[in-house]
């Protein structure tokens, strides 16, 4: 097996560790996903997650929110736009501020998600980080070799629904 030199490369390497983290934590909860039967991208979650947290925002204060620079917040709410999660509407105060809200797909899937979803792939990286301590980099093995031994689609579940 070929050394994995982003692994040994240490802090030189710590942005591209979290991004590979990141990237099979988001493939991941994908998977789960499409396990509860949910067609939307896990990129998209944390934008319906701030509508429902904080009601209508603009696609500024989205962007904020969820920490993404303007053009990727718009990119994403077009696509939920597209797929009817959430209506942009002029702001009744200032009619130039357009408010992003929950249709009532929108509100169904939040509910849907908050009930059965979220649990699940929160209860999966719970486990799947549960047991760490110590230096950053000794976490960020844990976690990759935790992910490798078994992806959060196989974790989270009760040992009754494995069986």
């Amino acid at each position: 097996m070929a050394e994995d030199i982003v692994k040994s490369l240490g802090f030189l390497c710590l942005g591209s560790r979290f991004r590979r983290i990141g990237e099979r934590l988001q493939a991941d909860t994908q998977q789960i996903m499409e396990e509860f039967g949910v067609s939307l991208q896990s990129a998209q979650y944390p934008f319906l997650a701030a509508i429902d947290r904080a009601g209508p925002l603009t696609i500024g204060e989205l962007a904020q929110a969820v920490g993404i620079t303007q053009p990727g917040a718009t990119r994403t709410i077009s696509q939920l736009l597209e797929l009817g999660y959430v209506d942009m509407q002029a702001s009744a105060e200032d009619q130039r501020r357009r408010l992003v809200s929950l249709t009532p797909k929108g509100r169904e899937l939040v509910d849907y998600s908050k009930r059965s979803v979220w649990p699940r792939i929160e209860q999966a990286v719970t486990e799947l980080c549960g047991d760490l301590s110590g230096p950053i980099l000794q976490q960020l093995a844990a976690i990759e070799d935790g992910l490798a031994e078994a992806p959060l689609a196989r974790r989270g579940v009760d040992k009754e629904q494995k069986s």
